[in-house]
């Protein structure tokens, strides 16, 4: 495959010149699954995919769950997008092993499939993936929280507020990367909740939503009121364990991390709520994803994933107005003006 930059697909389409190669364009087709259509982070998806879409003059359909896990939804869609003569599709997996044998169903019927932010299992079931690097987005934000805590990282009460029990998944590239930041020996990286680390309070799952996030605060909290480092999956999460620690008094006390990187999440960064999180762009997904599909449909090639590693990574940072030695960070404003884009 030849290596092509962000963008390189829209080039092609301008260059083929003519009604020729507009019309050929119009034939191409291209299905967005995610997770959701309520997270922001699959609306700004969404959003990356449609832009592209319409640059390209590719008709673009958008299908998602009814919540974050809902894999039958996502079968259905897909299902859908092979008996409409889709070109391609573009998921962001809720059971990353249950989909594959529908994925394996809509490549058998001639569709490019690929993944977005989280691979699939195994990773070459999809034809592309264009992700970030979930392991190195939760390594980020441990070691932000160890260095926070210096000599008491040590005597550390940690809760892992994850997404759901489906393993292995984004969730659990996350929270490995996490508890590795911050020292933690993961034991199978493949899975959480296997740990022995007596800094380790529980594990519970939030389905990446404010709610969740507030149960799952409150059922650790049960386990044991003093737990000073709260992991989460995403920012939603974190808002939600938030409020139920303001709810006894300890919001100012607890250490809350996070990914996603979204605009409401670094505003709740600027007000401490957060005290850093991970930045992902998943714009520049949903938009990548797209021109692979026109790409692909012009001349039969993808781009090459990224050096020394087996997906196209789109990029991390640590988002936060603490910055500590040796973790590499962007403050709150120039998270601000990057947030989602």
């Amino acid at each position: 495959m030849k290596t092509l930059l962000a963008g390189t697909a829209l080039a092609l389409v301008a260059a083929a010149g003519g009604a020729q190669a507009e019309s050929h364009m119009q034939d191409v087709s291209a299905c967005l699954i995610t997770k959701t259509d309520t997270n922001p982070f699959f609306v700004k998806m969404r959003e990356g995919a449609q832009q592209a879409a319409d640059e390209l003059g590719i008709s673009l359909n958008a299908y998602a769950g009814t919540v974050d896990g809902d894999h039958e939804t996502q079968v259905d869609a897909i299902e859908t997008c092979i008996a409409n003569g889709a070109s391609g599709i573009l998921i962001t997996a809720s059971d990353t092993s249950a989909i594959v044998s529908a994925v394996e169903q809509a490549r058998d019927a001639g569709l490019l499939v690929i993944a977005l932010d989280t691979p699939l299992n195994p990773i070459d079931a999809a034809d592309a993936t264009f992700a970030t690097d979930n392991f190195k987005a939760g390594e980020l934000i441990g070691q932000w929280a160890r260095a926070q805590l210096g000599d008491e990282a040590e005597n550390a009460k940690i809760a892992m507020l994850d997404l759901g029990v489906s393993q292995p998944s984004v969730d659990v590239l996350r929270d490995q990367g996490f508890l590795t930041g911050f020292g933690i020996d993961v034991k199978d990286p493949n899975k959480w909740g296997d740990e022995d680390d007596p800094r380790i309070v529980g594990n519970d799952v939030t389905a990446g939503n404010e709610e969740g996030g507030r149960t799952a605060m409150e059922n650790l909290l049960a386990k044991d009121p003093e737990i000073n480092v709260v992991y989460t999956i995403n920012e939603p999460a974190a808002a939600g364990a938030y409020e139920a620690l303001k709810a006894i008094g300890r919001e100012n006390d607890v250490l809350i991390v996070s990914i996603d990187g979204g605009c409401p999440g670094v505003a709740n960064v600027a007000d401490g709520i957060i005290g850093a999180t991970s930045q992902q762009y998943p714009l520049d997904m949903a938009r990548l994803g797209v021109e692979a599909i026109a790409q692909y449909a012009e001349d039969g090639t993808l781009p090459e994933n990224t050096e020394g590693k087996d997906f196209y990574d789109t990029g991390v940072k640590l988002v936060t107005d603490k910055p500590v030695d040796g973790v590499e960070s962007v403050s709150v404003e120039e998270g601000q003006n990057l947030c989602w884009g």
